[in-house]
């Protein structure tokens, strides 16, 4: 009797490798827009939009300004600007938040300040919310390289 046991694992499932996560380090400073498909450790300062398909964690020592969107978000640190979370948000006792929350799930440890409002939102929103931020920053983005490519002389 032959065994189908490779057959039978489950493919749709993606492996995730510790090197998939896209570190930035305490002392390190982005201006600019920051994406990745996997999870985010943020432990430097980011002014732009940061998007994730995964985790985000903001350490004790980071502050972001701009906006936030994320497959689910632990946050240690400082926040100004608009913040948008698929699946559940953890805002920890030493953050500080100056903006909007739009998220799934909430969960706030005492001593989390949050100068902003909170508004729950459903999967699709979220999705409807991406979609309009990622598309209003191409545009911009595809007419850089159109602008830059040598015209060819007849």
């Amino acid at each position: 009797m032959i065994k189908h046991s490779k057959l039978m694992q489950k493919t749709s499932e993606p492996v995730v490798n510790a090197n998939d996560i896209t570190r930035i380090a305490g002392g390190a400073s982005i201006k600019g827009d920051l994406s990745s498909p996997t999870d985010i450790r943020i432990d430097g300062n980011i002014d732009g939009k940061v998007y994730s398909g995964g985790r985000v964690v903001v350490g004790e020592t980071a502050s972001l300004s701009g906006a936030l969107m994320c497959s689910n978000l632990d946050l240690w640190g400082k926040m100004e600007g608009e913040i948008y979370v698929k699946d559940t948000v953890s805002i920890k006792s030493t953050s500080v938040i100056n903006g909007n929350l739009h998220v799934r799930k909430l969960q706030v440890e005492i001593g989390a300040q949050i100068n902003g409002s909170c508004r729950m939102i459903s999967e699709q929103e979220y999705d409807k919310k991406v979609a309009q931020l990622t598309e209003a920053a191409r545009p911009a983005a595809a007419a850089a390289p159109s602008a830059a490519a040598p015209k060819s002389q007849a």
